[in-house]
């Protein structure tokens, strides 16, 4: 095995990633590679460089590689992998759709805007049932879901999925529902969920979707 040593960059953070993504402690982490829990500890919180055998350890512990743990496919789209060798789609029900984008995250917000079709990717949370995510007052968003009639919602799409490029694996949930400006006497209790942009910004303008159809596909290897 080559002793060639591997510049870390931001691999520290990404195995903690992977790590936590799994739910493992640095100690199982350390037992599953082999190795000693104070030097997983020590790569994960040091920009010191690591072996190869060690990189490749660890990307087999963390079920994914090493180029990804290197950070090589940072600025590609998922989904870069093959497919699985025999994919099965599975359709999910309304509740295992909510369940798995309880945690929040990004998700796509389609609409119709001035241009035609628009999808914006937003950080969104679930709270009391319902999409809550920020927006810029007068941006497109804002305005595609102001309809300037009382009582009256535009109805749109908020998508979110996840891929594992790994394991060749991955669900969608696609949610419809009308949009609506949160009101004043709403906000606080929206602000609680602590959603916040990534974009930054003045984003202060929050929207809930209420979904009222649900449907979600996952796709597994046989």
């Amino acid at each position: 095995m080559s002793r060639r040593t591997v510049s870390p960059g931001d691999l520290g953070r990404r195995i903690a990633y992977h790590r936590k993504r799994l739910g493992l402690s640095r100690e199982d982490l350390a037992e599953r590679a082999g190795m000693a829990p104070g030097f997983v500890e020590y790569v994960e919180e040091s920009a010191a460089s690591i072996t190869e055998e060690a990189l490749l350890r660890l990307a087999a512990a963390l079920e994914t590689t090493p180029d990804d743990l290197l950070g090589a496919g940072m600025d590609q789209p998922p989904g870069q992998g093959a497919a699985a060798a025999h994919p099965v789609l599975h359709a999910l029900d309304p509740e295992e759709c909510m369940r798995l984008i309880a945690p929040g995250g990004v998700g796509r917000v389609a609409f119709s805007g001035p241009s035609g079709p628009t999808v914006f990717p937003v950080n969104f949370k679930v709270h009391n049932g319902a999409i809550v995510f920020r927006t810029q007052y007068g941006g497109p968003m804002e305005k595609a879901v102001r309809t300037g009639m009382v009582g009256v919602e535009l109805t749109i799409g908020f998508e979110v999925d996840h891929i594992d490029d790994v394991n060749r694996e991955g669900w969608s949930v696609l949610v419809q529902g009308p949009a609506h400006h949160v009101s004043a006497s709403e906000v606080a209790e929206a602000a609680s969920t602590e959603v916040e942009p990534w974009a930054g910004g003045e984003r202060e303008t929050y929207i809930s979707i209420v979904p009222h159809h649900i449907t979600g596909r996952r796709i597994r290897g046989f």
